[in-house]
């Protein structure tokens, strides 16, 4: 398979499958459209996307294109070191964007207005300058990504002429299949607001470095590897000196300041593989990453040898903060040793922060703390801030400018506990905050309300000693999101809001002290995503456990239709049952529209497992009863539309996190029957029609489920990994390698235990999945191996799909074969003959 080379067009599937030797009976290289009524339903357009103005007094209304044509995804891709690249345009390949235009209303009562921009232009997530006059965006051409600038007042877009962006590296971005629309690093606004600092593609750059006959064979050597080390970042790999020139080509930017009045551009700085570029919140420095050779053949880009630097604006290095060695040897669920998270403190103008490992980044080491944080001023000496005794997960910085939350996370227990801490306090000063497993989402406490801050940094909205706090609101019936009020004096929370029973509400914008007021998304079973302002009210007397304790009134700010009527008599429950072993078990039913009561259906169960500690936190319901439905791709609600009840099940896997994979199949088993067993109870389900199908690690557990049970009677399995031998390190939450689990490992292989799968099995890959444990071959081996066994198996290999599916001509063709599957050999089942049990 190409890496960094042009990427080749994978074969038709009917060629595919000859190629494979696995023969063509029932091969179709054609894709197919889904039963009308699904069709229907993925043709609607998606409800506007809503963007609010940091200061809440403007919001957007962007339609993402929810499914590109596979025209899109057949575009030249280049990958190779972790990143999908289109080499025509610099940019990254098969980036999720907008189209049709952006519309712009004033809260709360202004009537919405077109921003001035071509309609059919691609782009990402707009990104707002602190005083809210402008924001920006990108845009993604054939040949180059723009940068465009909006005038909030004129309403009128401007391209920057003479700059092209590279975004090839943007941080928390993968190829393929990322919601991530935001330009991230490459676009950011300065501190004043008035002025970009972008990421661009060199000028006058030679063309593209040409391939040539190899200088000799591809050598990699292990010798000074002391342990087993993480791999399951390592996809899309260099595999050759030409795959590195290529990276290295594309990968090339300059730090640039973009003038948004002038449109002026001003280059500084050398060119170069610049991983990270983040302007300080003074405005004087950036903070500069530089990638280096030589570069790894097994690690992506982020973990090759790099220099962290400070620069000044014309480019000179003012200091060096690290100089890191390739990350190769990074233990299982560790860390790389040396500075990590370097960044700036976004309320402090030039303070660098960062995380250093005390116990060589490995949790087999004993170590009393195994994280330092270090905090530096530029210019000034490194001073250890304080140590922790478990890994630092995440830092919350609120904008007072002196407080920071500190959240660290200890592995075996699954456990988060966070601090308050000054910034001006060093050894000590930690005030708990909260000590929770990190599996308890109805006891999780919500995220801080974040904000931009004048510099255009982002912070945590305070007033006062108090914080926002905002959360999904977990709890026995479903979601119900809420919004409190902590004093990080008294460490007192507040419940301010809490959504009503029949409806899912969600707080998007808090506004100023003094107040009263924020932004909601408001949504119904029966009413889309719409924009709504919240006015508290007085207090309410005595409210119930876990109620707000003021009222508030609501007031509509759009009114947006919706977009899929045909679905509104789609029927959704959640509904909870035990297992065996007394664990609870939940689903979310769906039921066809004008569905019948008493009547038995077939039935499709779809889960994904989930592993836990705690049989209390496994239990736990997270369902969203009162949110309104609208199917997005080959989602399993969309079978309710071909007849099926479905049961969108939660999969609990309990233990210790050591061996919790011990007991994996036989968890699985229980769980599903548990939850069909409740089914059959309600009047819904036929027990003798039910089909079982899930994606990734959900895929896994389809097999398994056919391969150690009675209780279906076809599966259908997307992306999954089926040979745990060819993912040796570890894989979910198992730690163990493959050599000190040996017997788990072989146990929840399929393909190992593939005379055991005695029920039909649709099996669907994308052929470039970017997944490192569930590389096409998984499923194509499984294939052949229940085909060789005279079982019953078809394989669907999507053309340009990534580990999930994007275009519309494969979302349509994954709904086509699996339907027709299920129909043929679940609701149109003959009575079963009769089994051993198992």
């Amino acid at each position: 398979m190409a890496t960094m080379r042009a990427m080749r067009r994978p074969l038709p599937l009917v060629f595919a499958l000859a190629w494979l030797g696995l023969g063509t009976a029932h091969a179709d290289s054609k894709y197919r459209p889904a039963p009308a009524a699904i069709d229907e339903v993925l043709r609607a357009p998606a409800s506007p996307t809503i963007r609010l103005s940091p200061d809440g007094r403007y919001a957007l209304f962007m339609r993402a294109q929810l499914y590109p044509p596979i025209a899109d995804l057949a575009a030249p891709m280049l990958r190779g070191a972790g990143v999908r690249i289109n080499p025509d345009s610099n940019g990254l390949h098969s980036w999720p964007h907008y189209r049709g235009g952006i519309a712009i209303k004033q809260l709360p009562d202004g009537k919405d207005a077109a921003i001035r921009m071509p309609a059919d232009l691609a782009f990402t997530d707009p990104v707002w300058n602190a005083d809210a006059t402008a924001f920006a965006f990108l845009a993604i051409g054939k040949t180059a990504i723009n940068l465009w600038l909006v005038d909030v007042k004129t309403a009128q877009a401007r391209t920057v002429p003479g700059v092209a962006i590279n975004p090839v590296l943007e941080a928390g971005i993968v190829a393929g299949n990322s919601l991530n629309r935001s330009p991230g690093q490459s676009v950011q606004w300065m501190p004043d607001g008035r002025s970009l600092l972008v990421k661009a593609v060199p000028v006058g750059r030679r063309p593209a470095p040409a391939d040539g006959p190899p200088g000799g064979p591809i050598v990699e050597d292990s010798t000074g590897t002391t342990r087993a080390s993480s791999t399951y970042e390592a996809r899309d790999l260099l595999r050759t000196p030409h795959d590195a020139d290529l990276f290295e080509y594309y990968a090339t930017s300059q730090l640039a300041v973009v003038d948004a009045r002038t449109l002026g551009v001003r280059r500084f700085g050398p060119a170069g593989v610049l991983g990270e570029a983040r302007i300080a919140p003074g405005g004087k420095y950036v903070l500069v990453s530089r990638i280096k050779r030589p570069y790894s053949f097994s690690r992506p880009w982020g973990r090759f040898a790099h220099d962290v630097e400070v620069w000044s604006l014309d480019g000179s290095v003012v200091e060096n903060v690290a100089r890191l060695a390739l990350a190769d040897q990074v233990p299982i669920d560790g860390e790389p040793t040396g500075p990590r998270d370097v960044a700036f403190v976004p309320t402090l103008p030039a303070t660098l922060f960062w995380v250093e490992a005390l116990d060589e980044g490995d949790w087999a080491v004993k170590a009393a703390h195994r994280d330092r944080l270090v905090l530096k001023e530029v210019g000034k000496p490194m001073a250890a801030w304080f140590d922790l005794e478990q890994r630092f997960r995440s830092i919350d910085w609120i904008d007072d400018g002196a407080t920071a939350l500190v959240t660290e996370w200890q592995r075996d227990r699954r456990w988060l506990r966070t601090f308050v801490t000054k910034i001006s306090e060093r050894s000590g000063g930690l005030r708990k905050l909260w000590d929770r497993s990190e599996h308890d989402i109805y006891g999780a406490p919500g995220a801080p309300q974040r904000h931009l801050l004048p510099s255009n940094r982002v912070a945590v909205q305070s007033d006062g000693t108090s914080i926002w706090l905002t959360g999904d609101g977990s709890s026995p019936a479903g979601d119900r999101p809420f919004l409190d009020r902590l004093d990080l004096a008294t460490l007192r929370t507040e419940r301010l809001f809490r959504a009503e029973r029949d409806s899912f509400e969600r707080v998007d914008h808090v506004y100023a002290a003094g107040k009263r007021s924020f932004l909601t998304i408001k949504e119904s079973p029966n009413d889309p995503p719409n924009l709504a302002l919240r006015t508290l009210g007085a207090p309410v007397a005595a409210p119930a456990a876990g109620e707000a304790s003021v009222a508030s009134d609501v007031k509509m700010l759009t009114a947006f239709p919706d977009p899929t009527p045909q679905i509104r008599g789609m029927a959704k429950q959640v509904v909870t049952t035990r297992r065996a072993d007394g664990t609870q078990v939940s689903f979310t039913l769906y039921l066809p529209p004008g569905y019948r009561a008493g009547t038995r259906l077939p039935t499709v169960f779809w889960a994904y497992p989930r592993e836990f500690s705690d049989p209390a936190t496994a239990g736990q319901v997270a369902a969203r009863p009162s949110a309104f439905t609208q199917p997005r791709g080959a989602t399993p609600a969309l079978y309710a539309l071909a007849g099926y009840a479905v049961l969108e099940v939660s999969m609990p896997v309990v233990g210790p996190p050591e061996t919790v994979y011990d007991s994996f199949v036989e968890q699985i088993v229980s769980n599903a029957k548990a939850a069909i067993d409740k089914a059959v109870e309600l009047g819904v389900t036929d027990p003798e029609r039910v089909g079982v199908s899930g994606h990734s690690h959900g895929a896994l557990m389809t097999a398994n489920l056919l391969a150690y049970s009675n209780l279906f009677r076809a599966g259908v399995a997307r992306s999954g990994a089926y040979n745990h031998t060819l993912r040796p390190f570890g894989f979910q939450t198992e730690h163990r390698t493959f050599y000190k689990a040996r017997d788990t490992y072989l146990k929840l292989s399929p393909l190992i235990n593939a005379e055991k799968i005695d029920e039909p099995l649709l099996l669907i890959h994308g052929q470039l999945d970017v997944n490192p444990g569930t590389v096409p071959l998984q499923s194509e081996k499984l294939f052949e191996a229940i085909r060789g066994l005279g079982g019953t198996a078809r394989l669907v290999m999507l053309p340009f799909e990534s580990h999930g599916y994007e275009a519309f001509e494969s979302i349509e063709t994954v709904m086509a074969e699996s339907v027709e599957w299920f129909d043929r050999y679940v609701k149109n089942a003959p009575p079963r003959k009769a089994v051993t049990a198992r």
